[in-house]
């Protein structure tokens, strides 16, 4: 088969993907194999390309936002068939014996595995998962559609859950990405008022367009102080500018896997008066299962940038510049 291999971390800059003809995976018992029709193109993605994240294995095929059919099953699999439309996100296992899963934080298992990062992903024309990991796709969603809802929605809608956000509640964003451009309608659609904090116009036109009330920049005064907010963008200091319009009693929740040096801050003028800050690691199929079913009542709707396979460093290069309206999805096969 046809995959983006990377076999060292770089700057996306010198293209560290490079298109490969690889042995097409078998699955083993209890895993189905997906022909790939879509794959999300996720920030997670260029950090571990670049080796912001430490490399678990080289070399490796990134991508956990996979749309595919089953076109092979291994022994023992009873929950799909050869034909069936599956979705594969980041949690690719967990040992669903510890303390964590237990008690049902599954995403914080130490023997949990990732997709395309700890297990190859969904660059390529064949990827492998669990049964037990592969989720059903609500109908009415593309392949291109439905992709970007296997991390950017999930780990968006686990980190409205984590900021506390209530229905009517101010809920402020910062960084408008993939994450942020799908959570924004799922707090619209709670009756929340959402403010958007962003550096770039075309960005904040887009999130007016869906439905914010104000869109501004991370320096700029918004017209209320912020009852919860979320962090998706991977920059450190925004931390503070986050907290400075929290309101008493409020929460901010970092989404991202990956952040700069978060700046020494006061805490009488930042943390004092009950603010919490809380960090958003992985997701559950729980919460999977929740945003899928979401996405099909509100329903939500997902702006992509679609690219071929071999243009996922392109991909990536415009992810990093923050020039990607929405999502970027690789489009791989019909």
């Amino acid at each position: 088969m046809q995959a983006m291999v990377l076999r060292e971390p770089r700057p996306i800059e010198e293209q560290p993907l490079v298109k490969t003809e690889v042995t097409d995976p078998v699955p083993g018992p209890g895993e189905i194999r997906l022909r790939v029709l879509a794959c999300g193109v996720c920030h997670t993605d260029l950090h571990s390309v670049e080796g912001e994240l430490p490399p678990h294995r080289l070399p490796l095929i990134p991508g956990h936002e996979i749309v595919g059919i089953v076109d092979r099953v291994g022994l023992g699999v009873s929950r799909y068939g050869e034909g069936d439309r599956v979705g594969v996100a980041w949690l690719h296992s967990a040992c669903g014996q510890c303390r964590y899963c237990e008690r049902g934080n599954e995403n914080l298992c130490p023997q949990a595995r990732f997709t395309g990062y700890d297990v190859d992903g969904g660059y390529a024309q064949y990827a492998i998962v669990p049964q037990d990991f592969a989720h059903p796709l609500p109908q009415g969603f593309s392949p291109v559609g439905a992709a970007p809802l296997l991390c950017a929605g999930i780990i968006g809608f686990r980190a409205l859950r984590l900021s506390e956000i209530r229905p009517g509640g101010r809920l402020g964003l910062f960084g408008f990405g993939a994450s942020a451009h799908i959570a924004i309608q799922v707090a619209i659609y709670w009756g929340c008022q959402v403010l958007v904090f962003t550096r770039s116009q075309e960005h904040r036109r887009l999130a007016r367009e869906l439905g914010a009330a104000w869109a501004g920049g991370a320096e700029d005064e918004p017209p209320a102080r912020l009852d919860s907010a979320i962090i998706f963008a991977p920059a450190g200091r925004l931390v503070l500018d986050a907290l400075r319009v929290l309101d008493k009693g409020g929460t901010l929740a970092l989404a991202g896997i990956y952040m700069t040096p978060i700046p020494e801050m006061d805490y009488t003028q930042y943390l004092y008066h009950e603010r919490t800050v809380r960090s958003v690691a992985n997701s559950t199929r729980q919460d999977a299962q929740e945003l899928l079913r979401l996405a099909a009542e509100i329903p939500l709707r997902t702006e992509v940038q679609v690219f071929p396979l071999d243009e996922a460093n392109e991909a990536l290069r415009l992810l990093k510049q923050g020039k990607i309206q929405g999502a970027a999805v690789l489009h791989i096969s019909e």
